[in-house]
Order: C-alpha cells, then structure tokens, then sequence
C-alpha cells in the first residue's frame, strides 16, 4: 500500500528522520514507602508505627543540595518499569516487591535542563529488607518521616462543572531536617467527563515538583486500603494484627475500631502457628499475608 505521497512503508521509513521532531527525556521516578518502628522507652508498650519515603540530596545541579525522589532517565534498551525496578534495586538493594506505576508527569519546565517528562512509580517495602545506597549523582540518601494532612476544602460549580479543591500540608522529616510543602487536590466531575490534577503551591526544600508526585502516591495508596491488601506489602513475612491495624492507621492518618479492623483484614491475613516471643506482654498470634489461590 502507499500513503497520500506514494510512498511503500520502506520508502517512508527510509526517508523518515527522527531528528526532525523534538522529543522529551523519559525519566523513571520512584515513590518509596515504608514503615518502621518508632523507638519506646518502655519496653512492655507496643511500639507505634511512622510510614517514611526515600529522598536522595542531590550531589549536582540543579537543585543541587536539595532532596529529590530517586530516579533516573530510562535507558534506550529497558521499558520505563525496567528502569524503576533498576532504579529500585541500586538504592535499596531489594527487588521483586510491590511495585506499581502512579501517573505520567509532562508539565512544561517541570525540569529547567530540559523536556524531561517522569513515568513515576510506587514501591512498598517491608523495612527489614532495606539496605540503602547513594548513587554516584547523590550527596545523602535518608528516609524522610510522612506527614500528609488536609489543610481546607471548598468547592465550586461553574458551568455545570464540580470541582473540588483539597488543600493538604506535607511534611517531609528526618535527622537531616523538615521539607515542608503545600499541595492542592482538583477534583473536577461533570455529566461527560472527570479529573483530577495536583498544584504546589508552597515548596520548601524538595526538588523539581516531586511533592506533587509524593502526594499523588499518598492519595493512591489511601485510596486503594479499602479494596486491596497493598498495606500487607509493607509487613514483614509474619506480623500480628495489631501491627498491621497501627499500618492502616499511620497510614489513613486516623484511628480504626478494631473489630472493624479485624473483620476487614479476615479476607487478607491467614494464621500461622507461630506466636510473638519476649515481646514483654502476653505472646500474640502472628500472621501471614493471604496467598492467592
């Protein structure tokens, strides 16, 4: 077949010159959570539970010395979730864990170098598998404690379009000091269509506009709890219940009733036989994530 100029496909690909177009940088991003236990004095209290993501202080321009997610552009030979699992295993030294693409990113001069459009992901891992490493282009590697809290909500009907503005507060801490950033939610739905886009209106101490993908992956990972078990990827191979409510918890950022709870989580957690051993209180049954059948 030939196109409107007559042209075989050989011909048009013999003739076809990629350095006509211009075309952006693809970079692979990484959201990565985990959760850890915040140390107790007393050693009979149940240690409560801080969900943490890892930043890289960047060792070069731009943003130099600020802290940005861990990433990199993506090679010409791997996909982009090659490149986030690459990415993965060089900082944290752990691979085959939940990992799961968020959002493309393309904003214009999201990156003042160049076009660079992100391909960002999320991972969750059981804090006892970490193992962290500065890449050669980073200054520090650290996790950073999560806070992620509603500010305000208003809303706005405007030629038969709802929208929703959620303000919320992201706080960002660790012994390398507080990033603090403000981040609006839109929610907009009408009868034919329905989005949803992130503003950062107030930054300080992040890199690029990564406290909007930091806050597009809280959003996703509150909202899928409900109907999956992401929550248990980010437990060790055995855990009690309790342990896994304190995750839901920190988390949501709220307390849940625990027959509740415990009724929701029957449908993920299956028992073992093994009990929780000098833990300073009454041993508990530990638990196991639900294997597919």
């Amino acid at each position: 077949m030939r196109d409107g100029n007559g042209l075989t496909e050989r011909e048009f690909m013999e003739r076809y010159k990629a350095e006509d177009y211009e075309r952006p940088s693809v970079a692979a991003d990484m959201v990565i959570f985990t959760v850890t236990d915040r140390s107790e004095d007393n050693y009979r209290k149940l240690p409560e539970k801080e969900m943490r993501v890892l930043l890289i202080q960047r060792g070069g321009h731009p943003f130099l010395g600020k802290w940005a997610l861990p990433g990199g552009f993506v090679r010409p030979n791997e996909t982009t979730e090659q490149a986030a699992a690459r990415e993965l295993q060089e900082e944290t030294g752990v691979r085959n864990v939940y990992l799961e693409q968020l959002y493309t990113f393309s904003d214009i001069g999201r990156d003042p170098r160049t076009w660079v459009m992100s391909c960002s992901y999320m991972a969750l891992i059981d804090s006892s598998q970490l193992r962290l490493k500065a890449g050669d282009d980073a200054a520090n590697a650290a996790w950073f404690k999560v806070s992620y809290r509603q500010l305000s909500e208003r809303k706005e009907l405007l030629a038969g379009r709802r929208t929703s503005f959620r303000r919320h507060e992201l706080k960002l801490s660790s012994d390398h000091g507080e990033l603090t950033a403000v981040v609006e939610r839109a929610m907009t739905s009408s009868e034919a269509t329905s989005g949803t886009s992130f503003t950062v209106l107030f930054n300080d101490g992040l890199a690029f506009d990564h406290a909007k993908l930091i806050a597009y992956a809280i959003e996703r990972l509150r909202g899928k709890l409900n109907y999956t078990d992401l929550a248990v990827h980010l437990m060790p191979e055995l855990f009690t219940m309790t342990e896994l409510q304190q995750v839901y918890e920190v988390i949501l950022d709220k307390e849940l009733l625990k027959p509740a709870f415990r009724r929701k989580a029957a449908d993920l957690v299956e028992e073992s036989d093994q009990y929780t051993e000098n833990a300073g209180h009454r041993p508990s049954r530990l638990y196991r994530r639900k294997q597919e059948e």
